[in-house]
């Protein structure tokens, strides 16, 4: 799917036959650039995802991330669709009473406010929320002030080992060609399986100080990610990209409609899309009951991609 004035007219594809993108090859998986398409991207190799396991489909592989939810223990597999029944919480588990399950691919995005990507809810805050793809919300903690609504209680701190996927990690992403820095944050096995899926795609925009494996998050380092630097959330705000460099004033702003600070001038390009196209397609998913993918979606799917890359761009 092309996008005029955003990429070129080649995309990512999948990786054939498995096999890691390292970032000493000093290529992507295909060559080419990487687009806002939809339709494909190459797949984890599992090969820096402690805890992760490999199955094929003929010669496509898909990660899959065993994670423990309110229905027991299941997997969430990289490239996978998600779906499946919502379902009621059960007493005696963390949050009884709120929904669970059902997020699929192509509603994964959020924008760049915390309490996005949440599938048919609008507003700012995670407070009260349920879990449409069982994953628990980031946490801010010393980086967001106390009472707002960045800084929610029920979901404990950063190291919270109740979380879904395990307490949160952070991988840095740097740009091999421009002074540009990201950091992603989410659970331990999503940055885990992530970053394999990352530097299958994008080892060519990569130095090699980003990450090659999950570090735990800790919100009272000096220089930690920080709200005000969030460019996108993710699959009901479980996952968030940061620039460094970035502020944007409308995130502690008491308006709810104060419009995003534009992104800094002079930033890889080439690697934000390359990194929130593969955050959108490959960001595992809790697998809907009975129901097993193991093909990418086509572009049609994900409807998302096409006008997140614009937005993404362009302030508010």
């Amino acid at each position: 799917m092309f996008v005029p004035f955003i990429t070129r007219s080649s995309r990512l594809e999948r990786r054939k036959g498995g096999g890691g993108g390292g970032k000493s090859s000093g290529s992507s998986s295909t060559g080419s650039k990487p687009t806002s398409s939809g339709s494909g991207s190459s797949t984890s190799s599992g090969k820096k995802s402690s805890g992760t396991s490999s199955s094929t489909s003929g010669s496509e592989k898909k990660t899959t991330v065993p994670v423990s939810t309110s229905k027991g223990k299941s997997s969430a597999s990289a490239y996978g669709w998600g779906g499946g029944s919502t379902v009621v919480i059960t007493q005696g588990q963390p949050f009884a009473g709120r929904r669970a399950g059902g997020g699929t691919r192509n509603q994964i995005y959020g924008t760049r406010t915390y309490g996005s990507g949440y599938p048919g809810v609008i507003g700012r805050g995670v407070a009260g929320r349920g879990f449409p793809f069982w994953y628990w919300p980031v946490v801010w903690g010393y980086g967001a002030p106390v009472g707002s609504y960045l800084r929610p209680s029920e979901y404990g701190d950063w190291y919270n080992t109740s979380r879904v996927g395990g307490p949160m990690a952070e991988a840095t992403f740097t740009s091999n060609s421009t002074n540009t820095t990201f950091h992603m944050l989410s659970d331990n096995s999503t940055v885990s399986s992530l970053i394999s899926s990352i530097d299958a795609n994008c080892s060519s925009s990569l130095s090699s100080s980003s990450s090659t494996s999950p570090q735990p998050y800790n919100a009272s380092v000096p220089g930690a990610p920080s709200p005000e630097q969030a460019i996108q959330y993710y699959r009901a705000s479980s996952i968030v990209l940061t620039l460094d460099g970035y502020n944007n004033s409308a995130t502690p702003s008491s308006d709810p409609n104060a419009t995003d600070s534009s992104l800094p001038s002079g930033i890889d390009m080439t690697l934000l899309v390359c990194l929130n196209q593969t955050i959108g397609l490959a960001a595992p998913l809790v697998n809907g009951a009975g129901t097993q993918w193991s093909t990418v979606p086509s572009s049609g799917s994900l409807l998302g991609l096409v006008w997140l890359v614009w937005w993404i761009l362009s302030p508010r």
